[in-house]
């Protein structure tokens, strides 16, 4: 059994991965501030509430469990609001992951697992984007998360800290098992966004372009069930124990569906109707994103179990009846 620190573990990737290492053996000790986390969320592990900037707090709470390993989770992501309080990420994302850097250092931790992402890229060369892809981001939130990249590989020559990055491509589903899901405060996720307007709770969901250069002109993006994502922390933690090299891994399925292709997917599983309304593109938004995940085949053992978009989509609206029921008897489910 290896005592994990997972912070943002009360977050929507982070509960699942804590299940997933429940499951495999392990302790998963939660460290989170309950700013975007939930404390129902945290069901597989002991909980320390705590905020990655205080590192009095962070050295207390590894003094008192004695973590043999780091899976951070721990970061605010959301984009647009990145462009307009860049302070608020760069001191949060980026000193905040220096602050709990140091105290691994400080404490001997020998491995960390982080949870990354392919905003890294920026607007790609060309798809599928691998590994060796350039990291040119357009915004402050994928600049922090390459930043920290770039703090791990320093620690790691200065002091021997092993580290695995994760840049996954689009977070969706939930628990099959229906535990614990996505549940986001404001959302910015296709798919809950689409199960809104199916369920209506919200009037109609709003695609942002249909001119595109795609084939329905909607753009195409690679959907990664959350339950895969957790299994490659797991996979990642497991292999910096066996003497895996540090290094950076894509998450994705290589495979990419378009807003429309999402839209419809969601209409085959419901058996309900989703309003929509064409917007005006967004800066910044690529044709296509979808990700070659091969070294992560080859070097973490790692295959997605639930890659079929409509599987994806059935257990995120599983989850939504389940989320949403208590409060709103009225829900579509």
């Amino acid at each position: 059994m290896t005592r994990v620190l997972v912070t943002g573990g009360a977050g929507y990737i982070g509960a699942h991965t804590c299940k997933m290492l429940a499951q495999a053996g392990h302790e998963p000790i939660v460290y989170d501030n309950l700013i975007h986390g939930h404390r129902h969320a945290v069901q597989w592990g002991p909980f320390a509430q705590g905020d990655i900037l205080d590192r009095a707090r962070l050295d207390e709470v590894i003094a008192d469990h004695a973590p043999e390993a780091v899976i951070h989770f721990a970061a605010f992501a959301y984009v647009g609001e990145s462009v307009t309080d860049p302070g608020k990420y760069y001191r949060n994302n980026v000193a905040g992951t220096l602050n709990l850097i140091e105290a691994i250092r400080d404490h001997g931790i020998a491995h960390m697992v982080f949870s990354s992402t392919c905003a890294t890229y920026g607007v790609p060369e060309s798809v599928p984007i691998t590994e060796e892809a350039p990291q040119d981001p357009i915004n402050p939130y994928g600049q922090s998360k390459l930043m920290v990249e770039r703090m791990m590989a320093d620690f790691g020559r200065a002091h021997g800290l092993g580290w695995v990055a994760l840049r996954y491509f689009n977070a969706s589903g939930a628990d099959p098992d229906g535990e614990t899901g996505e549940d986001h405060t404001p959302e910015t996720h296709l798919i809950p966004l689409i199960l809104d307007a199916a369920a209506g709770r919200r009037t109609a969901i709003t695609v942002f372009g249909d001119d595109y250069d795609t084939p329905d002109g909607s753009c195409i993006r690679d959907y990664i069930h959350v339950t895969d994502l957790a299994d490659a922390h797991l996979r990642a933690l497991e292999g910096l124990q066996r003497g895996l090299p540090s290094g950076a891994f894509n998450l994705g399925n290589g495979t990419g569906y378009s807003v429309f292709e999402v839209i419809q997917a969601v209409e085959r599983v419901t058996g309900l109707t989703v309003p929509v309304e064409i917007g005006p593109r967004r800066p910044g938004d690529p044709d296509r994103l979808v990700g070659s995940a091969e070294k992560a085949r080859r070097e973490l053992g790692w295959q997605p179990r639930f890659a079929a978009l409509d599987e994806i989509i059935r257990t995120a609206w599983n989850w939504h009846g389940k989320l949403h029921a208590r409060t709103e008897p009225g829900l579509r489910a």
